[in-house]
């Protein structure tokens, strides 16, 4: 346990910011489970909507530092190539 006021109010900090995160993190998931229940719907023109309106909320939680950058590229990415192949 933290001893000093500083330690104190870091850990307060630290667990705010943790729950703050874990949310974010919940969402990008639940973004990316949706485009991908549309794609093994197999409707292309209800997946790409559904990237579509997921895309923004993977871009914000991007920016926010809580997914790296380059990993949001790379899921929106993958998530594309797979709505492409649809026939």
């Amino acid at each position: 346990m933290a001893n000093t006021a500083q330690a104190r109010k870091r850990a307060r900090q630290s667990q705010k910011r943790r729950a703050h995160n874990t949310s974010l993190r919940s969402a990008f998931r639940t973004a990316i489970k949706q485009v991908r229940k549309a794609i093994a719907g197999g409707d292309k023109a209800a997946a790409q909507a559904a990237l579509d309106s997921s895309r923004s909320t993977i871009d914000s939680i991007a920016r926010k530092g809580t997914v790296h950058v380059n990993a949001a590229a790379r899921y929106k990415s993958r998530l594309q190539a797979a709505i492409k192949g649809l026939a």
